[in-house]
């Protein structure tokens, strides 16, 4: 209908610019009607003809084409597609949304980008760092201007860093693992509390060392039996731990806590440390993303572990999540499939 419109008002302009000429040369009001007559409906076919034929019918085309790629389907088909009465318009709303759509993917491209010189800066830093260090021990030793004891100082130095190199690669082919799906899902019923009581148990010195206690209270130490990977779901509960001991405050304190939730159990570990800002929360479960850089490195640990903890989540096909506020402490809370009538798989 617009098309129509659109070939009418130019076939009525050129049919009223010949009438007028031609009233202009012979001054009869009869050969001027009769010429705009003839003009008009000559031009209307002309124009319209013309239109559909080259333009109009390649819009459609056009069309086709661009809905065919939308809905990823072979070219081939294109020419089989239905084509509303209005092919204009859908061209244009096809064309802004694609548009839109390129936008977006060039915007995610500008985020990968930054993300992987991120990536690349900080895992050249953790590397660096150690391995001067280690250098740095190993040419004092060499220079032989230094006496027994402290040689051996030196060479426990220079083992720490090797060991915390060893870390680094370690977790890092433990995210490459998990990422490609390499490393099993090792099905499993087990107690969770338990699970839990295990964990405190085991990082008790450690707790003592920061100067934090850890709180599992006895109302949440009932037999709550999960479907997971034991061993990874205690590599989540250590991890989570280990992270609250580095930004604890001294004489405080990590706790556990259990909730059911219909199909799913909710398990929350809470600190009340040094919390955390608003703006840091989207990215802290990135490889290396750290939100105290010069305080969380002098602490140790590869940077790895929160990664770590979500992609372990995430292969169980789990969730976990955080919040926080600065001064009062942090809690992180990940879900886990209750045990019911499940028997023991990998996947």
């Amino acid at each position: 209908m617009k098309l129509r419109v659109l070939v009418f008002l130019n076939a009525l302009a050129v049919a009223l610019a010949l009438a007028i000429v031609n009233y202009y040369f012979q001054q009869k009001l009869i050969d001027m009607a009769l010429t705009f007559g003839v003009a008009l409906i000559v031009s209307f076919v002309v124009f319209y003809y013309l239109i559909e034929r080259f333009v109009y019918s390649k819009i459609k085309l056009i069309y086709k084409l661009i809905h065919s790629l939308k809905l990823g389907k072979d070219l081939k088909d294109a020419l089989g597609e239905y084509v509303s009465p209005d092919p204009i318009n859908d061209v244009e709303q096809e064309v802004k949304e694609w548009a839109h759509e390129k936008k977006n993917e060039i915007e995610n491209l500008k985020k990968q980008e930054q993300f992987r010189r991120e990536f690349l800066s900080n895992i050249s830093h953790e590397l660096k760092t150690p391995l001067f260090a280690i250098q740095g021990y190993i040419e004092a030793i060499q220079d032989g201007d230094i006496d027994e004891v402290t040689t051996e100082k030196f060479l426990a130095k220079a083992a720490r860093n090797v060991e915390r190199l060893s870390f680094l690669i370690k977790d890092l082919d433990a995210i490459s693992k998990l990422e490609s799906g390499e490393i099993p899902i090792n099905y499993a019923r087990f107690d969770l509390a338990n699970l839990i009581h295990e964990v405190t148990e085991s990082l008790e010195v450690k707790a003592k060392e920061y100067k934090i206690s850890l709180v599992f209270k006895e109302k949440y130490d009932t037999p709550t039996f999960v479907w997971a990977d034991r061993e990874k779901i205690r590599q989540v509960l250590v991890n989570l731990v280990d992270n609250s001991f580095k930004y604890g405050k001294e004489n405080g304190s990590t706790s556990f806590k259990t909730f059911s939730l219909h199909e799913r159990v909710l398990v929350e570990v809470t600190d009340d440390g040094s919390g955390i800002e608003e703006k840091y929360l989207p990215r802290l479960f990135e490889r290396f993303y750290r939100t105290d850089k010069s305080r969380s490195r002098k602490e140790g640990g590869s940077g790895l572990g929160l990664a770590i903890v979500k992609h372990i989540l995430e292969a169980h096909e789990q969730t976990i999540n955080v919040r926080s506020t600065e001064g009062i402490g942090s809690t992180f809370a990940f879900t886990l499939e209750k045990a019911a009538g499940k028997q023991n798989i990998t996947t």
